[in-house]
């Protein structure tokens, strides 16, 4: 199942710089061990506020809980909102294989 989630980031006031930098080179290294792992597969980066960090991604979960667990287990997490929309295929979606076509080989049968 794909969830798309919308981040939005608040780092709290007289948080050091050298924290925060921290954190996100953490976030970094989380988000391509999730992208390895197939959790995560996009990132967007939407108009946002002036001083506000917001992040759309696209993550793939047997379910909420497990997108849960994947959530919850990116450092940035600690100043995050997350909104989350579960999202379920479309029948006219170009991207979607057809019943005619076999998706192990492109071709149709």
């Amino acid at each position: 199942m794909e969830f798309l989630v919308d981040m939005v980031t608040t780092v709290p006031t007289g948080t050091a710089d050298e924290t925060v930098a921290r954190i996100r080179a953490e976030e970094s290294a989380r988000s391509q061990e999730l992208a390895a792992q197939g959790s995560l597969l996009r990132l967007w980066r939407p108009p946002h506020a002036p001083g506000e960090w917001r992040t759309w991604g696209l993550f793939s979960a047997p379910d909420s809980e497990r997108l849960e667990q994947v959530l919850a287990s990116m450092p940035l997490r600690v100043w995050r909102q997350d909104t989350v929309t579960p999202l379920s295929p479309h029948p006219s979606d170009p991207g979607r294989p057809t019943e005619s076509q076999d998706p192990s080989d492109g071709n149709t049968r």
